[in-house]
């Protein structure tokens, strides 16, 4: 799944430090359900503000720590982060849509495509998933995923 805009509230100028990183609504329940259901959690996110000089790894970790710790609250968890410190002008080739993330997740987990999807909340992402060949399930910027998990679990 994709982070800004589906697991943290999305903001227009990044989210740059602990203190600006929101969890959405009901972003636990639903992970401890694909947790429950023995699902792999993995996100992947574009975080360009590392490479616009607005935010350090150092302190993305520390975010990422920060939702983690959240998360084991209600005994969820996830299993893999793997971002993208790019700026779209760089080109590289792991900033969704491009796939390089998500090959490399699959490969590291032994992800079976067929089984998987993508949630996010952009083109970008639906695309990204196309490409790799999983399903792309798009939702509303900081909308509720428990109700786009629980579609997933019912099919």
């Amino acid at each position: 799944m994709d982070r800004d805009g589906v697991i943290n509230k999305k903001k227009d100028d990044y989210v740059k430090s602990v203190n600006e990183f929101v969890m959405l609504t009901d972003v636990s329940k639903a992970i401890k359900l694909l947790n429950d259901k023995n699902y792999l959690v993995i996100i992947v996110t574009n975080q360009s503000a590392i490479n616009r000089g607005l935010l350090s790894h150092e302190e993305l970790s520390k975010i990422h720590g920060i939702m983690k710790q959240e998360l084991e609250k209600s005994g969820a968890h996830v299993d893999a982060i793997y971002y993208c410190p790019h700026r779209p002008d760089e080109n590289c080739p792991c900033r969704k849509p491009k796939t390089d993330m998500l090959e490399k997740a699959i490969q590291e987990h032994s992800i079976s495509k067929k089984l998987s999807c993508l949630i996010g909340d952009s083109e970008s992402d639906i695309v990204a998933a196309r490409q790799v060949g999983i399903l792309g399930i798009k939702m509303k910027t900081n909308g509720n995923i428990l109700e786009v998990v629980n579609k997933i679990l019912e099919n």
